[in-house]
């Protein structure tokens, strides 16, 4: 399951990354969310490199290998401007398909939207969408609230909520919580090494407070790079996938994806998955996206 992690220059970054299968296949980019890193992708970069695709697995920055920068950004548009940089300049890819849940779907869906003729496509899993009152009249559109104090703590109170996670056994526990007690996750999909495995990374000071920014340019438009084009997007064939057991994300999240996205190639729900549908239901995962990644081959 190992991979060798790769580091190439985007901009003013040094991101690492995975590289699978064959270079000069078509190139699919898989973007990880919150609290996540590349790894949440290790249950399916294989299998989809030896479907016939070239597989790319970053770290967003701040994240994981990859380094933060010296701007302090960590928004919507500096994560998918790293990511234009490193797959179609430092790698020098054409054209992607683009694969991301929590924070990696609206990096995915920035991406298209900057760079149309680029982008063959997305396949977006539980993630953030654009909002249209109008089109989701009478959807569930937000979450219970209760599960979202973590939004805004991080958001508004992120120094302090830094301060207070003095140790690193204090991190780890802090990030552990979102696999477990928090119900993101399907009850059993993590067992307890595999929580280990996925919350290390968080346990560096410095790299988990630099997770948290992203959450703080919700809140304060000062700590955006720029204006997010995030909306609707009627140009891109898209695969929606929703890991209903999933209690921080929006309900309705599949209707709501079909109001905003005019050509939804095919809208699945996953029983028995939360919010990391690639780790806790790998097999569907990589054959409905391979489907998609098919289509036109």
């Amino acid at each position: 399951m190992g991979h060798e992690t790769r580091f190439a220059r985007a901009g003013d970054v040094r991101m690492a990354h995975w590289r699978a299968g064959r270079v000069g296949a078509p190139v699919v980019v898989c973007l990880h969310g919150w609290p996540e890193t590349k790894l949440i992708w290790e249950r399916t970069i294989d299998p989809l490199a030896d479907a016939g695709f070239d597989v790319i697995v970053p770290d967003l920055r701040g994240f994981g290998e990859t380094d933060s920068v010296p701007d302090g950004f960590h928004d919507i548009v500096s994560h998918a401007s790293d990511i234009a940089a490193l797959v179609f300049a430092a790698l020098g890819c054409e054209t992607a398909t683009f694969v991301g849940g929590d924070l990696g779907g609206p990096v995915a869906q920035e991406v298209a939207l900057r760079h149309p003729d680029r982008v063959e496509g997305l396949v977006l899993f539980n993630c953030p969408l654009p909002f249209d009152k109008e089109r989701m009249s009478g959807m569930r559109t937000r979450a219970p609230r209760e599960t979202a104090d973590y939004f805004i703590r991080q958001g508004t109170d992120a120094d302090a909520l830094a301060t207070e996670l003095s140790s690193p056994a204090a991190r780890r526990a802090y990030i552990a919580r979102f696999y477990g007690d928090r119900n993101w996750a399907h009850p059993g999909a993590f067992a307890p090494e595999d929580v280990e495995h996925h919350v290390e990374p968080f346990a560096d000071a410095t790299r988990l407070r630099a997770t948290f920014a992203n959450y703080e340019a919700a809140f304060d438009p000062a700590k955006r790079c720029g204006r997010p084009l995030f909306g609707p997007n009627d140009i891109h064939e898209v695969l929606v996938m929703f890991g209903t057991s999933d209690a921080v994300i929006y309900p309705d999240f599949d209707l709501m994806a079909a109001a905003v996205f005019s050509r939804v190639w095919k809208s699945v729900r996953i029983d028995g998955c939360g919010h990391f549908v690639p780790w806790e239901q790998p097999r569907r995962f990589t054959e409905e996206t391979v489907s998609f990644l098919s289509r036109s081959r």
